[in-house]
């Protein structure tokens, strides 16, 4: 039996997932299914309880899964640990992050990094909050890029920087006039919003609750992208990461005006699950998330 089988079991008895677990491992469900009854063969037990309504591992297959946790991880030491003497950074990262920090502020950081370590693929995909979370733990990708990062048991959260947030507008907004305004100024303003189950929206509707600001939300979106779209044709002000929006100020589609007497910042982080073995390249990509972002 080979590590990858293994590896495969593994990743499905955590997504419970037979789709999930082919994705993972970049073979097909059917491969998927090959290997566990070749297991089941293998150790004449029955590993998984197949319903349509619910995934359960056997008394024997919880057994298999702790089993082979170890030895994967065993495996991973030893890996990581012979690139390290022979000074290796290779491999593939897999990561997953949300959109406005993996359109506005990772590409600089992966581009020099791919520069420094060139035998190391980076693949990047674009998520919501709650999927990066659920991508990370559900092993589909070694690290995650989330703001307003979750305390979980599960995950190991490394801080990387305070984003500061600002107002934006059209500039032909009333406020855009201003060099800066107080929160007060916001009561009643159009409100052009974030979806309410992200970070971001929950942590600005907090502040606002906090400061007796009552808002009129016009429009809620669940990316960047389509909230700075809506404030360009005036549908509303917003608060946004100060660094998504260098583009739209250069060209003057946006008004960036400053809070005051409020700090608002967004914490970014890096998250990974808890016990994996990072690789080298790993190491050395969060190293420059942390040394740049």
């Amino acid at each position: 039996m080979q590590i990858e089988t293994l590896k495969v079991f593994c990743d499905l008895a955590e997504t419970e997932s037979f789709t999930r677990a082919a994705q993972i491992n970049n073979v097909t469900q059917s491969a998927v299914s090959q290997q566990i009854s070749s297991m089941e063969r293998l150790f004449k037990s029955l590993l998984i309880e197949r319903s349509k309504k619910k995934f359960r591992l056997t008394r024997e297959g919880q057994v298999l899964y702790d089993y082979s946790k170890q030895i994967i991880q065993t495996y991973d030491c030893l890996h990581s640990r012979i690139q390290e003497i022979k000074d290796i950074i290779s491999g593939t990262i897999r990561l997953s992050t949300i959109y406005s920090i993996g359109l506005h502020e990772l590409p600089p950081y992966i581009k020099r990094f791919l520069k420094d370590y060139p035998t190391v693929n980076v693949h990047v995909e674009y998520r919501r909050s709650n999927q990066v979370y659920e991508e990370v733990l559900g092993n589909v990708v070694d690290l995650g890029l989330v703001a307003y990062p979750q305390r979980e048991a599960k995950l190991e959260v490394v801080p990387l920087r305070k984003d500061p947030l600002v107002l934006i507008c059209h500039p032909q907004h009333p406020l855009a006039r201003f060099k800066s305004v107080k929160l007060k100024a916001l009561s009643g303003q159009k409100f052009v919003s974030f979806e309410p189950d992200i970070p971001t929206r929950k942590a600005l509707d907090k502040i606002l609750k906090e400061h007796n600001v009552t808002v009129q939300t016009a429009m809620e979106f669940d990316n960047i992208e389509t909230v700075k779209r809506a404030v360009e044709i005036d549908a509303g002000i917003a608060i946004v990461p100060l660094g998504t929006i260098a583009q739209e100020i250069s060209k003057q589609t946006l008004t960036s005006v400053p809070l005051e007497n409020v700090d608002l910042f967004r914490p970014i982080a890096a998250i990974y699950k808890k016990n994996k073995v990072l690789s080298p390249a790993m190491k050395q990509f969060i190293a420059v998330l942390k040394e740049s972002l």
